[in-house]
């Protein structure tokens, strides 16, 4: 019998989408848009998150 694996949780905070580019308002010396990349703070840009249980185990 095939052994299943547990997909992990997805961030609840950014659905998945940890990273996110967002334009400064700025352009650069070539006229392109200057942009920085923000990720999500609750899973630091891992797009999930661990579940309660192992996270206090590993503690």
């Amino acid at each position: 019998m095939p052994q299943t694996t547990q997909a992990p949780r997805i961030c609840r905070d950014c659905d998945g989408f940890a990273t996110a580019t967002i334009t400064t308002g700025l352009r650069t010396a070539d006229g392109t848009r200057d942009t920085i990349p923000v990720h999500c703070r609750t899973c630091r840009g891992a797009g999930h998150t661990t579940p309660a249980a192992l996270a206090r185990a590993g503690k």
